[in-house]
């Protein structure tokens, strides 16, 4: 009997942004009245030191990002909407509530409270002076925490500026604040319904690519992480992950849970003239600098668990792996050097 080399594919599912690793184990079998095997030349490749980034290469939407409801804590009936599309910025009206006007203020803190003179101090407070101040309404002075009555002189004056009541107090639902302005995607609310509710979807004002990820490619999601995006009908450019959503999914519909990234566009020039289309957004979650590496082909499953890679010479080198990049992986064994040459499937 004569001992022949078989050699066999194992496909190891590894999720790392550059999809599925193949890699191969030689198994010794004995075969009886067997005719000789004919094993093509065995390909090689240099042990290489390189720089590696492990990359996820996905589809997104250029839009204005991702919707979110706004709601409205007003009382009274909904008299006028603005239309699907527009852009609505500081002190103009996003609805109408029995004819009346409610604003849209910016503040990272929504009104919990109605505001009058006398009430003790807080946040909520400075985010209205913050508005009047930037409306032109500055008789308190610097705005702070403190509702006195140069605070309701001014609130006065822009009650009157707006045509609503002057009565130098404001209630939890006589404006909208949101962190900027906003760009109406959809409208939930129709004339003659209550005012208090969700009224319709919006977005930020600024171009931005929503791209949806698996809840298994949730370390892709990482606030204030720059991605690469390469815009169809544009150019490339770069983008950063400026908000992070999640969805529950309908198990009933068959949608599974999502993770929804918003990444706005770091160059508008480069989305100019391209209302939507598709965006591929390439994500970077580590690099290594000046690492030995060696086609993902090369790696050997051993019997008793873990890798290896062997020299052309025949010499077996057990191995610990890193990341993995564009077909290459990264390596590190005792004996290994930079220039070795190693058997390959690649």
């Amino acid at each position: 009997m004569n001992r022949k080399i078989v050699i066999a594919a194992l496909v190891a599912a590894v999720v790392l942004g550059t999809g599925g690793v193949v890699v191969l184990t030689r198994v010794a079998s004995n075969q009886a009245n067997a005719a000789p095997l004919q094993n093509d030349p065995a390909k090689t490749a240099a042990v290489k030191k390189t720089n590696l980034a492990d990359q996820q290469s996905l589809t997104g939407q250029l839009g204005f990002g991702a919707d979110r409801a706004l709601a409205s804590r007003k009382s009274g009936t909904v008299t006028g909407l603005p239309k699907q599309g527009d852009v609505i910025e500081q002190g103009k009206p996003v609805f109408h509530a029995d004819a009346k006007p409610v604003p849209l203020f910016y503040g990272s803190l929504p009104l919990f409270r109605d505001l009058e003179q006398g009430m003790s101090n807080g946040p909520d407070v400075k985010v209205v002076e913050e508005n009047l101040a930037a409306l032109g309404y500055k008789d308190f002075g610097a705005p702070d925490e403190k509702f006195t009555y140069y605070t309701a002189t001014a609130l006065k004056k822009w009650q009157k500026a707006n045509g609503l009541e002057q009565t130098g107090k404001l209630g939890a639902g006589d404006v909208v604040v949101q962190s900027g302005a906003i760009r109406v995607s959809s409208l939930t609310a129709q004339l003659g319904a209550p005012a208090g509710g969700d009224l319709m979807k919006v977005t930020g004002t600024e171009r931005a690519v929503t791209v949806e990820l698996d809840q298994a490619k949730q370390r892709l999601a990482k606030q204030g992480e720059k991605v690469e995006l390469s815009i169809s009908g544009g150019k490339s450019t770069t983008g950063t992950i400026t908000g992070i959503t999640r969805t529950t999914g309908d198990p009933n519909q068959g949608s599974k849970p999502k993770i929804v990234l918003t990444i706005s566009v770091d160059d508008p020039k480069a989305a100019e003239g391209v209302e939507s289309g598709n965006v591929t957004a390439l994500f970077t979650v580590s690099k290594k600098q000046n690492v030995l590496a060696v086609p993902i082909g090369a790696l050997l499953a051993l019997p008793e668990g873990g890798y290896a890679v062997v020299t052309d010479d025949g010499k077996t080198i057990p191995v610990t792996v890193g990341i993995f990049a564009k077909g290459q992986v990264e390596v590190q064994g005792e004996g290994l050097r930079e220039g070795m040459t190693v058997v390959t499937t690649e």
